[in-house]
């Protein structure tokens, strides 16, 4: 399909869906010449329930129009297991800013590791500088954690998409490319999906999930090693996981949607080396004649991942980018999708610096020439999702800064986010955080019970003095001369170097007050006299 044949397909389309908004109450803005309607306000009503498809748009449970518009917020994917910022702020705070901000979808990724053996998350803080925060987070494992904050997200009028962003606990994506390793099989990651369908069956905030984050073919390896797109392997086809993972989530949670990540290369004889190359999941020219197929209809959004060339000086990069060039590449591997209807089409990541020339540039081939042109793509195709990476402040492409302060980091970057937005009604409402229970006072009493040449056996009474109950508590100490721990009961112990961690396990978190837990553990060394505990 040629450039010219695209644009006037997309044109046709979204004043279609410009005409379905406004007989469901929306209201359009104009937008520069040429760019297209994009929907900045909604009627009450839209965005309700579990949403669907219908050609290249996502319908309510209503039949409104809705774009996805959000963004992503990572850290259950990394060994911390729990999403970042909470050191700085109250989880509630920053949902409320994220609706606020307007935005409507946040992408929450995680890994394997998380759902099968989730820790019980030590990166958080539960006082800042305003007073308590994550009140009730203390004690919960990550699980735990995940179901509060989709349950503040729905308060707030917010939705969820859930990431399997990889396999064992880490950054970035799995390194081999595939959807499984050799630790979590590919049976495991079926599973594990299944596990969070079920466990959020019935709840309308989690509007689906995003089966696979960037399939792709590892440097070094060849197109069959990697993640590949039709080919009937079923160890590397990844349309086929696709199909069984869908189909295994929809039998216990039928009105899920169903996010489906590109690769990273296609076969193409024309091509250099005889394959296309992009962007780790960013490659759906497969779909064209190997779509996913669902044993129900109404749930497939195949979604891609863009950046630009700070991140990689991809070929499309040079002295001749223009605009209309960049269109051409994202009609070539994922725009197609939308413009012929098949399917809708969401851009799951997307992300730029916060300098002025890197959100805005005429420079060809820059930084923000790409990124103005892709936030302008997505504006001439009104039903075509996108969640931008990331919220995070530790990010390079951060939305806030490292205190997770309600204001964006850029005010151009927000300015030309805010003009593709797609605001639900109720979001940025707020929802409180739970009232504070009144003070428990925890006192900490270590004893050696027994010892012998080499070791020795100790506990710590934690006590509870105080008038409220705890649900949750963390003790710590440091051993003075190298002492080590062999075992320990009653409690998740962590040793770094000479300091020692203990978390309440699941059961023994709350201490009532004028009650007690007592811990127990091993050690080698020999037994302190003494230990300075801080409980």
């Amino acid at each position: 399909m040629t450039l010219v044949t695209r644009r006037r397909l997309a044109a046709t389309l979204a004043g279609a869906l410009t005409a379905t908004l406004a007989a469901a109450g929306s209201v359009a803005v104009t937008t520069a010449a040429g760019a297209g309607p994009a929907v900045a306000a909604t009627s009450p009503g839209i965005g309700a329930g579990y949403w669907h498809t219908s050609g290249n748009q996502i319908l309510d449970s209503n039949g409104n129009p809705v774009r996805i518009a959000g963004l992503n917020w990572y850290g259950f994917e990394t060994p911390d297991e729990i999403a970042h910022g909470l050191w700085a702020q109250d989880y509630h705070t920053i949902i409320n800013d994220i609706a606020a901000l307007g935005y409507n979808t946040i992408r929450i990724p995680f890994s394997n590791q998380m759902v099968e053996d989730p820790i019980v998350p030590q990166n958080i803080a539960f006082n800042n500088n305003s007073g308590p925060i994550n009140t009730d987070l203390k004690g919960l494992n990550a699980l735990q954690d995940l179901q509060k904050i989709v349950t503040a997200a729905g308060q707030a009028g917010l939705k969820v998409i859930l990431d399997d962003h990889r396999s064992e606990a880490g950054e970035s994506a799995e390194q081999d490319g595939l959807w499984y390793t050799s630790t979590y099989t590919s049976q495991d990651w079926v599973n594990d999906w299944v596990s969070l369908a079920t466990m959020f069956a019935g709840n309308p905030t989690v509007i689906g999930f995003d089966l696979r984050n960037e399939p792709h073919t590892p440097a070094g390896d060849t197109y069959a090693e990697g993640a590949t797109w039709g080919t009937g392997d079923a160890t590397t086809d990844v349309r086929l996981a696709y199909e069984q993972a869908g189909n295994a989530i929809l039998a216990v949670d039928p009105n899920a949607l169903i996010f489906c990540e590109g690769i990273s290369e296609y076969p193409d004889a024309s091509a250099s080396g005889g394959y296309d190359t992009t962007w780790w999941g960013g490659d759906l020219q497969g779909v064209a004649q190997y779509p996913v197929v669902l044993t129900s209809p109404g749930h497939v959004v195949y979604s891609a991942h863009d950046y630009g060339p700070s991140l990689f000086q991809q070929a499309w990069f040079n002295s001749s980018t223009t605009p209309a060039s960049l269109d051409a590449v994202w009609n070539k591997y994922w725009g197609y999708i939308y413009a012929q209807g098949t399917a809708p089409v969401w851009v799951g990541e997307f992300g730029t610096d916060n300098t002025s020339t890197d959100i805005e540039s005429s420079a060809a081939g820059s930084q923000g020439q790409w990124f103005q042109s892709l936030v302008s793509y997505i504006k001439s195709n009104p039903a075509m999702g996108w969640t931008y990476w990331a919220l995070n402040g530790e990010d390079s492409y951060d939305l806030l800064d490292n205190n997770y302060d309600a204001t964006p980091v850029s005010s151009l970057k927000q300015s030309l986010l805010a003009g593709i937005q797609f605001p639900l009604p109720g979001a940025g409402n707020g929802t409180p955080p739970p009232s504070s229970p009144p003070p428990a006072q925890l006192s900490c009493a270590y004893s050696v019970v027994n010892s012998w040449s080499g070791g020795f056996q100790a506990q710590v009474v934690i006590s509870n003095a105080g008038s409220g109950t705890t649900s949750s508590w963390a003790v710590s100490w440091a051993f003075p001369s190298g002492q080590q721990l062999s075992s320990d009961w009653s409690g998740v112990f962590t040793q770094s170097g000479a300091n020692v961690t203990v978390a309440n396990e699941p059961y023994n978190g709350s201490i009532s007050p004028g009650s007690s837990v007592t811990i127990g553990f091993t050690a080698s060394g020999t037994a302190p006299s003494s230990l300075s505990i801080t409980c």
